[in-house]
């Protein structure tokens, strides 16, 4: 066997994927940086209505899986904007698929927005 990153489960390319972004929060985290949202309140306004001790969780994660960036813009007290890095902004065609598959298989589920399907991962890169 071949000698494993402690953090993964297998080489499996799909559950490497799933030990970085398959809890139940980290997709809708990246998916609300698509739309634009970048601060600590912005995320805890989501209608799931995440914990948060479990954002702040996330966030490390995702910043150490290296999907995101922290980018301070006020230091006392310290606040930071989230913004995504091309790791993480490549993940836009997973949930746009996700989000289209749910809508067609989930009774009830409303169609992503439209400025959502027709981005691009190039779009949320910060500039």
């Amino acid at each position: 066997m071949k000698n494993l990153d402690q953090n993964y489960r297998s080489l499996c390319p799909l559950s490497t994927a799933l030990d970085m972004i398959g809890d139940k929060w980290s997709l809708l985290i990246i998916r609300d940086m698509c739309m634009g949202k970048r601060k600590y309140g912005d995320f805890q306004n989501s209608p799931e209505g995440i914990t948060t001790n479990i954002l702040a969780s996330r966030l490390r994660q995702l910043e150490d899986n290296g999907l995101i960036e922290k980018i301070p813009y006020q230091s006392k007290p310290p606040r930071y904007d989230y913004v995504l890095t091309r790791k993480g902004a490549d993940l836009l065609p997973v949930i746009q698929q996700l989000g289209l598959w749910a809508h067609h298989y989930v009774p009830g589920s409303f169609p992503p927005p439209a400025r959502f399907l027709t981005a691009k991962p190039e779009d949320l890169l910060e500039r």
